[in-house]
């Protein structure tokens, strides 16, 4: 059995690697849209950086980008897609997708809300603060993230007790909160526009397992590219 488990663990961090390249692909391209140089354009620049962050190859990177600007033929438009609603017991979801086709997104997104309950727009939104979300790692044991997040003009922030941090920001001030991090002891692991549940929910045992059951199957959609919800811890 060891055998086949390492052999099968070692498929499953393959497959979870190929979906990771295939997300920060589509957001690259989609990115590139308005723009293919990465210092005249934020979104490119969070996109690329998380992308070499994840290994992925220059090659790779470079076609992408061509991709998304329009610079070779056949390209692929992304459009992306947000889908509100509920996981089992009344857990607000927020579901992101980038899609090539939106009938085949809407009907698989159905298929996957049979056990909760897919919503309208703002159906669940109004429950969560639409902001940036930076999470970043003390690049030394002094790194506060307080003043980090003071300093750096962050509008709050979350620490966990190995030091990584969580920094809130206004929409329109993520990419100077990421640039400014570094210079205050914390190196930036990533850095998106997302969703804070404003009311989160607690749950446990079989109910947290149901839920955490439901929101794996979203995620593993290959068109889904962000789930935010709304539950506690």
């Amino acid at each position: 059995m060891g055998a086949q488990w390492k052999a099968k663990h070692k498929e499953e961090a393959a497959n979870a690697k190929g979906k990771l390249f295939t997300k920060l692909t589509k957001e690259i391209m989609v990115a590139a849209r308005n723009g293919a140089d990465p210092d005249m354009n934020p979104r490119l620049r969070l996109a690329v950086e998380a992308a070499k962050k994840a290994s992925m190859t220059r090659e790779t990177l470079e076609r992408a980008i061509k991709k998304g600007s329009g610079q070779l033929d056949g390209n692929i438009n992304y459009e992306k897609v947000v889908y509100e609603g509920y996981a089992p017991h009344q857990v607000p979801v927020i579901v992101e997708c980038l899609t090539d086709n939106v009938n085949r997104t809407i009907s698989n997104i159905r298929g996957l809300f049979r056990k909760g309950q897919l919503g309208t727009s703002g159906s669940v939104s109004w429950d969560f603060d639409h902001l940036g979300i930076i999470e970043a790692s003390p690049a030394n044991k002094d790194a506060d993230p307080e003043m980090a997040a003071i300093e750096a003009g962050a509008q709050d922030f979350e620490a966990d007790e190995d030091g990584t941090a969580t920094f809130y920001t206004d929409l329109t001030d993520l990419d100077l909160v990421q640039k400014a991090l570094p210079a205050q002891g914390f190196t930036v692991v990533s850095a998106k526009l997302g969703y804070k549940p404003k009311n989160p929910v607690s749950l446990s045992g079989e109910a947290l397992e149901e839920v955490e059951s439901f929101l794996a199957a979203i995620d593993n959609d290959d068109d889904v590219h962000e789930v935010y919800v709304g539950l506690a811890g």
